[in-house]
């Protein structure tokens, strides 16, 4: 299995500040469609296909990989991705929360396994090593906070 977690401070110095409600409308805006905050060809398709009070579903190609994932929002709080479909199975989960301090910070974690692959196997390792690097899941949190504060900057969240 494949376990992830890293945190980072919503509103560090020399930032424009984010109130939770802003940085809630962006993490929304990103589980609706990823490639506003992905750099170009990342994922070339992303649409929400069913939507109900509790969540929705949200199908994407991300590379040449379909991925099919059940969306659930906590308002103000977290974003549940659990893996319906696709190379992965299991949940990535975006929240938000204060420290000891009063202070907002994001948080990713993950919990996953790769579908038809050996639990442990290599390409779990190659997952997971990917994971615990400076790239993909963790450098989207700063990435996240960036483009959330375009969006602010240009009117368009």
């Amino acid at each position: 299995m494949i376990y992830s977690t890293a945190a980072v401070p919503v509103n560090p110095d020399r930032e424009t500040p984010l109130t939770r409600d802003q940085i809630w409308q962006g993490l929304e805006r990103k589980a609706r469609d990823a490639r506003l905050f992905l750099p170009p060809g990342v994922w070339t398709r992303c649409e929400v296909t069913e939507e109900s009070a509790t969540h929705f579903v949200r199908e994407a190609t991300i590379g040449n990989e379909a991925v099919r994932e059940i969306i659930a929002l906590e308002p103000q709080s977290k974003v549940t991705f659990f893996q319906a479909s696709g190379p992965r199975e299991g949940a990535i989960i975006n929240e938000l929360f204060e420290d000891e301090k009063g202070a907002l910070q994001l948080k990713f974690y993950c919990y996953l396994g790769l579908r038809g692959k050996e639990p442990g196997g290599p390409e779990e390792q190659a997952e997971q090593a990917q994971f615990d690097s400076g790239k993909g899941y963790k450098a989207a949190l700063p990435s996240t906070l960036k483009r959330t504060r375009e969006m602010l900057a240009d009117g368009s969240l």
